[in-house]
């Protein structure tokens, strides 16, 4: 079930599986065990079920039976805007488990029905190809390379292999609850198209998969602490994907708004959190700072010769390596 591809790319690295005890990334640490590929797995323990415990415990017994490290995260507790904050927590103790470990791979079991729901979501609100084309199986990060093994197979798939060769595996009763939106989309609009329409949606996301390719320039944004530059490809859909693609590892995702102001505008202030600047052709990104910052009169002139967007200013001010960057990039134009 798993391609040669990604076999080929797990064989020689180290890997960290976030798993959960559910059926999808059950399948793959089973999947995974087929083909002797060596990894640990990553839990996270949100407390807001009863079976979550046995999740873990079960975490803990597959890693004891397949000679395997289990990293454990009871999390906090959490009282609103659930989903969102326990992604965050979740990547955050996936990139610590990373850095301190020495990790190279980071596996999610995200499958072809994951990626359909979050292409026919992104279509409702209004997107374009990039856009649309939404999770590719090898994502290159930071410090570390994100792989979706599974996202070629749909969901039933994968329980039929876990039922067919006897595997335990939990269910969790909240991906049920339909007054979650996510899940009132997924039962009602997107499994039963599946459901009718597999083959074919198969074929049409590899088709999709080599127009973005033609598409879409893939840009790898540098990083300086928070603060992130790129040069420009002169293509405003590219650019903004490359954009899109950085603020996503911050866990902020443009508005369509944001994304037609970008268009048009040199400099943009996302959400109060990021000011996006777009001149002397780069790309700089960069958290959104206080601009009443007090700042000497001498930095103040050194930015206005070299024409940096003020709205950067007060956060260059704070990262020394930035603006050492930014002036090497502006004073070569």
């Amino acid at each position: 079930m798993l391609n040669n591809s990604s076999i080929e790319l797990l064989k020689d690295t180290k890997n960290l599986l976030a798993f959960s005890g559910g059926v999808d990334s059950s399948a793959l640490f089973f999947l995974l065990t087929q083909h002797n590929i060596k990894f640990d797995i990553a839990i996270v323990d949100y407390g807001l079920r009863e079976q979550s415990k046995k999740e873990v415990n079960y975490a803990q017994e597959l890693a004891k039976k397949y000679n395997s490290t289990c990293h454990i995260l009871v999390a906090p507790k959490l009282e609103n805007n659930f989903e969102a904050k326990a992604r965050e927590i979740r990547y955050d103790f996936f990139e610590k488990l990373i850095k301190e470990y020495s990790y190279e791979t980071l596996l999610t079991a995200h499958h072809l029905g994951d990626r359909f729901e979050w292409m026919l979501m992104q279509f409702c609100k209004g997107a374009g190809c990039a856009e649309m084309a939404g999770m590719q199986k090898k994502e290159d990060k930071n410090f570390y390379t994100l792989l979706r093994p599974l996202l070629h197979l749909d969901k039933q798939e994968l329980l039929s292999f876990l039922n067919e060769n006897n595997l335990k595996y939990f269910q969790d009763e909240t991906n049920f609850d339909e007054n979650i939106k996510r899940n009132s989309f997924r039962h009602n609009i997107t499994n039963p198209l599946l459901k009718k329409y597999l083959g074919g949606i198969k074929k049409s996301f590899s088709y999709i998969d080599e127009d973005r390719k033609e598409l879409v320039q893939d840009t790898k944004a540098q990083i300086i602490g928070d603060f992130a530059y790129f040069k420009s490809s002169n293509n405003k859909r590219a650019d903004i994907f490359t954009i899109d693609k950085y603020l996503k590892t911050k866990l902020h995702m443009p508005s369509a708004n944001e994304r037609e102001l970008l268009k048009t505008q040199k400099t943009v202030v996302l959400g109060r959190k990021f000011v996006v600047n777009q001149e002397h052709g780069y790309v700089f990104i960069a958290p959104y700072k206080n601009q009443n910052l007090y700042m000497p009169k001498t930095f103040k002139e050194e930015c206005r010769v070299l024409k940096i967007e003020p709205k950067l200013r007060p956060y260059l001010y704070t990262n020394t390596q930035a603006t050492k960057q930014i002036k090497k990039l502006l004073g070569t134009i």
